[in-house]
């Protein structure tokens, strides 16, 4: 899947509309582009930084780059810069569905990287890897998608994935806190939900993205059938009728139910989608910060 793929012409101009609501919550108290909340902030001015492509031009200080010829903007104390964190599962179960839910969450993982990095966040995309999580460098303004968008480009799906590891893993590389969007299936029996916790005690914002295909909302299959488990390779042989069905959707129910619950709990975000369903109306209930139930 290329950049071009994951971000057309039409979805840009529908993420340019959405960009401006994604406004984290959480600070990371670092210097950076927004005004610190915090009491008793001065104006006080603190450091420079280099410019990147789509920075605020009014920010620039002229009289350093007639000095040096390089662009540089001024950075205060009383300013804080925003870290949007994309942890994006890439289990062997994400490549199932038609489109895959792997292909969909690359493409909601470019939406938010687009988002943060053209509004001047720093946006950083973190891999779910076995127990633990490829934490990739961060990156500022526009002039940082690209390599966002390749390092999303090459994502496969493959083997299996502990949630709570690449959430732990995540947690210890970050010296501050944000907003973490966490894009998976949620299939995972290990005790992510714990992980969940620490990381909102850390005080980053969460917002949960649960991608299913539809064939698992509704399981298309009746009668004996042997299921493989993508992530480890176990054959289950069962027989599906509608006692064995009417088990498989309340456990999956339960674990939506408990994602929604989560959410309200801890002031986080959960939407839900299916693989084929247009991303455009899932964006926006994300950046409103809905609960989906």
């Amino acid at each position: 899947m290329s950049g071009h793929a994951l971000l057309d012409p039409e979805f840009v101009r529908e993420l340019e509309v959405l960009r401006r609501r994604l406004e984290p919550k959480a600070r990371s108290a670092g210097p950076g582009e927004h005004l610190a909340r915090r009491r008793g902030g001065s104006a006080e001015f603190h450091d420079h930084r280099p410019y990147a492509e789509g920075d605020d031009l009014r920010r620039l200080d002229w009289a350093a780059y007639a000095r040096s010829g390089e662009p540089v903007l001024k950075v205060f104390r009383s300013e804080e810069d925003v870290v949007v964190r994309v942890l994006c599962d890439a289990s062997a179960s994400l490549d199932f569905g038609q489109p895959t839910k792997l292909d969909t969450a690359k493409r909601l993982a470019a939406a938010v990287g687009y988002m943060a990095l053209a509004t001047s966040e720093r946006a950083q995309l973190v891999v779910g890897s076995g127990s633990g999580a490829v934490v990739h460098p961060i990156e500022r303004g526009r002039g940082g998608l690209p390599g966002f968008l390749r390092r999303l480009e090459g994502l496969e799906a493959s083997g299996a994935l502990e949630l709570a590891g690449a959430l732990d893993a995540l947690a210890a590389r970050a010296s501050r806190a944000g907003l973490l969007v966490v894009i998976s299936d949620f299939l995972d029996p290990g005790p992510w939900r714990a992980a969940l916790s620490r990381a909102v005690a850390a005080g980053h914002e969460l917002v949960l993205v649960q991608v299913l295909a539809k064939e698992e909302l509704a399981p298309p299959h009746d009668g004996d059938c042997a299921f493989e488990d993508a992530e480890t390779g176990a054959i289950v042989e069962l027989v599906l009728d509608a006692a064995s069905l009417e088990a498989y959707e309340a456990r999956l129910f339960g674990l939506l139910h408990e994602l929604a619950g989560f959410a309200k709990r801890h002031g986080a975000t959960y939407v839900r989608m299916t693989s084929d369903e247009p991303l455009e109306p899932v964006l926006r209930r994300l950046v409103a910060r809905t609960v989906d139930r």
